[in-house]
């Protein structure tokens, strides 16, 4: 089990990395949300190579930004404030600010 910490509130979150892709996220009070492998492999594809917001609100993420695609295509939690972390970590992507991810252009 990894363990991070959100960019902009620093509150500890942990997610755990399946051999299949898939993506456990576990955070606040016994709350979890999976990401699936395809829907990580979508995620990659979609923003590779791009600078984008990533999108932390709840209720009105930017455009185009991770958030709202987590939020169209995974589910309607609000889950960016993890992935953006959980990215950075695993390599795919490198903070630009507090807010914007530079998603490395090397992906499957």
């Amino acid at each position: 089990m990894n363990i991070l910490r959100t960019r902009t509130r620093g509150a500890r979150f942990s997610y755990d990395k399946a051999p299949d892709g898939s993506i456990r996220i576990e955070f606040g009070r016994n709350q979890h949300v999976t990401v699936t492998a395809a829907d990580a492999r979508r995620l990659l594809q979609a923003f590779k190579g791009r600078t984008v917001a990533l999108g932390t609100s709840r209720t009105n993420p930017p455009p185009g930004s991770v958030g709202e695609w987590l939020q169209q295509n995974v589910t309607k939690v609000a889950i960016a404030s993890y992935v953006g972390p959980i990215l950075v970590h695993e390599g795919y992507a490198v903070w630009v600010d507090d807010s914007t991810l530079r998603f490395v252009a090397a992906q499957e």
